[in-house]
């Protein structure tokens, strides 16, 4: 599920502090993972915004949960967005802010993924890791 999509599109809301996607999000993930449906959440979360959002859903969630820091440069970060069909809704000036506002998270274990990791292998990484915990290994 995409933090941009549920924000934008379904509420048609900026990212202001409480905003109501934190507990949109929150609410359709339990809902996924209290079903037995895996649940990948993606998008630029600050700690500062959605830490308290993310921390429950790791404490509260029985199984597994991964979490991942794409550690990116901000140079880096424009030219992948540059690729994306997003590029024409929002551009660099926009990004700066969340860009500045992003950033590891404490209260959640964190795995980080360097920017030199391929595509191909951060999705090879989250594959193993996940198919390991459905083998029953921890």
């Amino acid at each position: 599920m995409e933090q941009d999509y549920m924000r934008r599109i379904v509420l048609r809301e900026h990212d202001p502090p409480r905003a109501a996607n934190i507990e949109l999000l929150s609410r359709t993930a339990r809902f996924a993972l209290d079903r037995g449906f895996h649940v990948i959440l993606k998008g630029i979360m600050s700690a500062r915004r959605y830490g308290e959002m993310l921390s429950g859903l790791h404490l509260d969630h029985a199984g597994r949960s991964f979490f991942y820091y794409l550690d990116v440069s901000w140079t880096e970060t424009v030219r992948r967005h540059s690729t994306r069909p997003q590029f024409k809704e929002f551009g660099v000036e926009d990004m700066r802010g969340w860009f500045g506002d992003a950033g590891p998270l404490d209260a959640v274990p964190e795995t980080r993924i360097a920017e030199s990791s391929t595509l191909e292998e951060t999705v090879a990484r989250i594959r193993a890791e996940a198919f390991a915990c459905q083998s029953g290994a921890r």
